[in-house]
């Protein structure tokens, strides 16, 4: 796992890497980055990995305010 910025996300995105955002669904439902995919990690199983194409990067995006 590597730590990424913003930028670097756009750049990813642009060059068709999935965005997942691992938020609770409240919180995903309120606001999320464009073209995410919501995969909470509060719900997570296995079987939600077919939402995802094997062949694309994926970026796991999270935030805590803490």
């Amino acid at each position: 796992m590597k730590q990424i910025d913003l930028t670097r996300v756009v750049q990813l995105q642009g060059q068709g890497a999935q965005l997942v955002e691992v938020l609770p669904t409240k919180e995903f439902e309120e606001q999320h980055l464009p073209g995410a995919i919501s995969l909470p990690l509060a719900k997570f199983k296995p079987s939600n990995l077919a939402k995802l194409d094997k062949t694309r990067a994926i970026v796991v995006y999270c935030w805590d305010y803490q």
